[in-house]
């Protein structure tokens, strides 16, 4: 079965890092296979579902190079894009801050 296969009949899909590299970045053997994702999304016919955590691992090369139109690319597809949702995965602002090793003590 192939991905375009698989992918018969989803409207929605989570879409974690490593795909979103490896079509990025187009990498030898990966691109192709992940490419009917991102086509359909592309077409309107797929929305992707990302978090700050997919973001934030997408942008680390991008950051360390001071490509800022390469992190722009990777926001703009993933956080603002008119096919994707961005959720946020804690909501609560002390658990944020606990998640972070922040607070030792409640808000």
């Amino acid at each position: 079965m192939t991905l375009s296969d698989a992918l018969r009949g989803v409207r929605r899909l989570f879409l974690d890092t490593a795909p979103v590299i490896y079509f990025a970045e187009q990498k030898p053997g990966y691109a192709r296979l992940v490419e009917p994702v991102f086509r359909r999304l592309d077409e309107g016919s797929l929305t992707v579902v990302t978090s700050p955590v997919t973001l934030a691992e997408c942008l680390v090369a991008p950051f360390r190079q001071s490509q800022a139109d390469y992190q722009q690319v990777f926001i703009d597809l993933l956080a603002n894009g008119p096919n994707s949702v961005f959720v946020a995965l804690i909501k609560n602002r002390q658990s944020r801050l606990r998640a972070f090793g922040r607070a030792t003590t409640s808000l």
